[in-house]
C-alpha cells in the first residue's frame, strides 16, 4: 500500500495493515482469524495478496450473515509516516471490505524511537471493527 517501501516479510504478502483488519473483522463476528482462515502451512497462502485474503474474509463474514460497519486503525511505525498515505490505504481496504471509505478511520503513531518498533525493526497495527447483522 505504502510506494517504494520494503514492507515487511511474512507467509502472504506481509501486509500487516490488511492482517490486523482480517483478524478485527473475522474476531468481531467469532468466525476465526486470518491464521484460521489462510494458515501459514498451507502453500495456497504463500506470497498471496492480503488485500484479496481481505475481500476473501468479508465474504466470509457476509457468508455468516454479517457485513462490516467500520473500521479505526492505528499504525504504529517510525517509517513511513502514515498521514500522506491514508487516504489511498482507506480506498483499497474499503473496496475489498465493500464499505465507503467515511466509515474507516487510519492514524499513525511513532513509538518514540524506543523500543523494536523504535529500531524500525518492525511495526504494530491496532485495528478495532463494528459488525452488523445483514
Amino acid at each position: 500500500m505504502v510506494p517504494n517501501h520494503a514492507g515487511l516479510t511474512g507467509h502472504s504478502d506481509g501486509d500487516a495493515v490488511a492482517h490486523a483488519v482480517i483478524d478485527a473483522i473475522l474476531g468481531a463476528a467469532a468466525i476465526g482469524n486470518v491464521g484460521s482462515h489462510f494458515p501459514p502451512t498451507d502453500d495456497t497462502w504463500k506470497n498471496a495478496d492480503s488485500i484479496e485474503l481481505l475481500r476473501a474474509s468479508t465474504d466470509v463474514l457476509h457468508g455468516a450473515g454479517w457485513s462490516v460497519g467500520n473500521v479505526d486503525l492505528t499504525v504504529i511505525c517510525e517509517t513511513p509516516r502514515i498521514g500522506p498515505h491514508a487516504d489511498a490505504m482507506r480506498a483499497r481496504l474499503g473496496d475489498a471490505m465493500q464499505i465507503p471509505v467515511e466509515r474507516i478511520s487510519i492514524k499513525g503513531k511513532t513509538n518514540e524511537r524506543m523500543g523494536w518498533i523504535g529500531a524500525g525493526e518492525g511495526l504494530a497495527v491496532h485495528a478495532v471493527a463494528l459488525v452488523q447483522e445483514r
